[in-house]
């Protein structure tokens, strides 16, 4: 972990120097990555998106008559690591706002850093209820996992589809795993009035299911609230296939991974889950997939299709232009702390603002914006209900 840290600081301090003699032209934005760690398998083509982002806006002609320049550090998803990046970011690398961090561990110990420092972060992943409360400088472009769970639970109600028993399954060594099978899902049980029957809990590095599935299977709920990255989700689909239980599975953004179908090898059908992005929604979101897919090929990366991470991270980079045009940024290292300020207080300002996952506002920090339902049908995703915000 050291090491990692170590490379990633001096990482950093060498994207800073080569910079310095640029750094009064540019608008400098600092990007915490997860490149590294255990959100690799959604996080590492996040990069991708930020750089389509940055080159869509300087080949208009930037912000206020200037170049948005990027400055990462790969946190490998680690809090440590994540508060070493803002304080590099706010102290040595002039930034006027963050995108990231990634994940809710990290923004639990980023957000106060952020906050003492001044400077804005924007989180991609992070959905873990009220992480942004309190926080003036904390934002986060995703939707809250109770909100998520609740539209996909409403969803289910307006399509008649059976949900009149529940039960939850969740990973105890996730935060926000665990935070969606001890509170988000027995909450959105008793809003539904849906009895619950039970649940089970399991480990990410568990291979063997069986004793939670053989638990699912005798106490047959029509729904199984799930709360667990995409790993835990293939493991348990498996099993309940293995056993022979047939239930539909919900869950939130934490699955929301374009190839899980895929993944599950036959295994889900009838998962359901809330995402904010859909490739498929309009021709806007269809050619971001086509030229992310055309990107991610040339990297040699193994997953060409992008998720909601990519999505989020993309409109992060717009949105904080939008903020810093409305800001009138110019980027005077001698105004950086007013100019900071700034653009915290139009991020916050923010409403309806056209976007790849559709309009997006601020609210209390946190973004409102569609929800896709989208449902396992024949071994890919499919598009079951859009949800618009209230």
């Amino acid at each position: 972990m050291k090491k990692s840290l170590l490379l990633g600081a001096g990482l950093l301090a060498a994207l800073v120097a080569a910079g310095t003699a640029r750094a009064e032209e540019d608008l400098v934005l600092g990007y915490m990555m997860a490149k590294s760690g255990p959100y690799v398998s959604l996080a590492n083509t996040n990069e991708v998106a930020v750089d389509l982002a940055v080159e869509e806006i300087n080949a208009k002609g930037g912000i206020n008559g200037k170049k948005i320049r990027v400055v990462k550090f790969d946190t490998a998803g680690d809090p440590k690591q994540a508060t070493t990046a803002v304080r590099s970011f706010a102290q040595d690398a002039g930034a006027l706002a963050i995108i990231g961090p990634f994940s809710s561990s990290e923004v639990r110990t980023t957000f106060p850093v952020g906050e003492r420092e001044g400077i804005s972060q924007m989180s991609m992943a992070s959905s873990a209820p009220g992480l942004t409360k309190g926080f003036t400088y904390g934002f986060r472009n995703t939707t809250d996992e109770g909100k998520v769970i609740d539209q996909v639970l409403a969803s289910i109600k307006d399509k008649k589809l059976p949900m009149a028993s529940g039960a939850a399954a969740y990973a105890t060594d996730d935060v926000v795993s665990k935070s969606i099978g001890t509170g988000v899902v027995p909450k959105m049980f008793e809003k539904y009035s849906i009895p619950s029957k039970g649940a089970v809990d399991f480990q990410l590095a568990a291979f063997d299911l069986s004793p939670q599935v053989a638990q699912l299977k005798q106490m047959a709920p029509d729904v199984v609230g799930l709360g667990s990255p995409p790993e835990g989700a293939i493991t348990l689909a498996k099993e309940l296939k293995r056993q022979g239980v047939s239930t539909r599975l919900i869950g939130g953004t934490t699955i929301a991974d374009p190839e899980l179908p895929k993944r599950m090898d036959g295994a889900g059908e009838t998962l359901t889950i809330g995402t904010t992005f859909f490739p498929e929604v309009n021709d806007k979101t269809r050619a971001f997939a086509t030229e992310f897919a055309k990107r991610t090929k040339a990297a040699g990366l193994n997953r060409t299709d992008p998720n909601q991470m990519d999505a989020s991270v993309y409109d992060i980079v717009y949105l904080y232009a939008e903020a810093m045009k409305r800001a009138g940024t110019t980027g005077d290292k001698a105004k950086l702390a007013a100019e900071r300020a700034a653009v915290r207080d139009q991020v916050a300002k923010l409403k309806d603002v056209p976007a790849l996952e559709g309009a997006i506002s601020f609210a209390d920090g946190d973004a409102v914006k569609p929800v896709y339902i989208l449902e396992v049908k024949g071994g890919k995703w499919t598009l079951l209900d859009t949800r618009m915000p209230n």
